[in-house]
C-alpha cells in the first residue's frame, strides 16, 4: 500500500480511484466493511481504492476538551489498512488549514483534482468542510457537478449486540476490560505493541518475572487487571502464552504510571529486554485489588497463572 501525506504526492497519472473517507480509528469491522465496498466498487469500474484519513482526531484541533484517546496510533492504523489490499491511503495533516476548508473546497482539490474520484463511500454519520457543514447528501450534490458517485455504507450490528460498531463503544468496553467483546467489535484480538523495558524487578522477586512495556504503545490499553493473553516477540518471531497485569501496582503503590506486563508461561529465565513485542489479550480474569501481604499476593498470582493456563487450553 501507498502512504500519500499529502494531495500533492499523488502522481498526476495514478488513475481514476474509487475513495473510501474516514477516521478509521482502531479500522474496526464497521471500517471494514466500508473498506470491502470500496474494493467491490473498484473492481467494478477498474478504479484504484483509496482511503482518505487524518493523522489525528479532528476533536484534538476542534474541540480539545472533549477528545478522546485514539483507538490505534496513527502509524498502526495505516499498518492496519495495509492489510486490508487497497492501492493506497492519503493520510490527510488535520490542522487549522485543513479544518477552515469549505465543503465544496474539500472535494474538488481532494477528491477531484488530487485523486479524480469516480465513487466515493462513507458511513451515515460522516461529516466535513468547515463548522462539519459536509454531510453525505451535500457529497452527493457535489459529486453530481463533479461527475462522482456517493454510497453510504450502512452500520455493522454485531449478531445480539443492541448497538453499532463505532470506535466509541470499543474505547468503553476496553475502559470495563471486556476485551472479548471489544475483539468482535474490532474484528481481530486485542493488541498493544512496545518495547520491553526494565522495570522494578518486582515480579522477578516474587517468583513470576515479567516483561514491561515502555510508556510509548501503539493502542489503547485495556482497563487495569490481569488477562490472560500471549506474548508475540518480534525479533524471534516467536509466540509465548502468557498471564498479564496492567495497572499501577496498588499492593505496593510505588508505581507512578500504568503498565502493561507480561509474564510469560513455563519461561522464567527468557530476556526480552529491548525486545519489540505485541501483546496480546484473550481473557479478562480480575480486577486490579491491593493486597495485604506477600503471601496473600504471591498465592494470587499463583492462581492466575493457573487461570490464564486453563483459559489458553494449556496442559497444566
Amino acid at each position: 500500500m501507498i502512504v500519500f501525506r499529502d494531495p500533492s504526492e499523488v502522481p498526476a497519472d495514478f488513475g481514476r480511484t474509487v475513495v473510501a473517507i474516514g477516521k478509521f480509528d482502531g479500522v474496526h469491522v464497521g471500517h471494514r466493511a466500508v473498506i470491502e465496498r470500496m474494493r467491490e466498487a473498484a473492481a467494478a469500474a477498474g478504479a484504484r481504492t483509496v482511503a482518505v484519513t487524518f493523522d489525528r482526531n479532528p476533536l484534538e484541533i476542534l474541540r480539545p476538551e472533549l477528545c478522546p484517546e485514539n483507538v490505534v496510533a496513527t502509524e498502526r492504523k495505516l499498518d492496519l489498512l495495509g492489510e486490508l489490499d487497497i492501492d493506497a491511503t492519503l493520510l490527510l495533516t488535520f490542522d487549522r488549514t485543513l479544518a477552515s476548508l469549505e465543503a465544496e473546497d474539500f472535494v474538488r482539490r481532494i477528491l477531484v483534482d488530487a485523486l479524480k474520484v469516480t465513487t466515493v463511500l462513507v458511513g451515515r454519520d460522516f461529516r466535513f468542510g468547515r463548522g462539519g457543514a459536509g454531510t453525505p447528501e451535500s457529497l452527493r450534490e457535489l459529486g453530481s457537478q463533479h461527475d462522482f458517485t456517493v454510497e453510504v455504507v450502512d452500520d455493522v450490528h454485531p449478531e445480539g449486540a443492541d448497538r453499532r460498531v463505532s470506535s466509541t463503544w470499543i474505547r468503553e468496553l476496553l475502559a470495563h476490560g471486556d476485551v472479548t467483546a471489544a475483539a468482535g467489535a474490532l474484528g481481530r484480538p486485542v493488541t498493544v505493541s512496545g518495547e520491553v523495558v526494565h522495570g522494578l524487578k518486582r515480579g522477578r522477586e516474587l517468583g513470576f518475572p515479567t516483561a514491561n512495556l515502555s510508556e510509548s504503545v501503539d493502542a489503547l490499553i485495556p482497563a487495569d487487571g490481569v488477562y490472560a493473553g500471549w506474548l508475540d516477540d518480534h525479533d524471534t518471531g516467536i509466540r509465548h502464552p502468557a498471564a498479564i497485569s496492567v495497572g499501577t501496582n496498588p499492593t505496593f503503590d510505588d508505581v507512578e504510571r500504568r503498565q502493561v506486563e507480561a509474564h510469560v508461561l513455563d519461561a522464567g529465565d527468557l530476556d526480552l529486554y529491548g525486545h519489540r513485542v505485541t501483546v496480546e489479550f484473550t481473557d479478562h480474569l480480575r480486577g486490579m485489588v491491593a493486597f495485604d501481604g506477600m503471601g496473600t499476593l504471591i498465592a494470587q498470582i499463583a492462581a492466575d497463572v493457573a487461570e490464564a493456563r486453563a483459559r489458553l487450553g494449556l496442559t497444566a
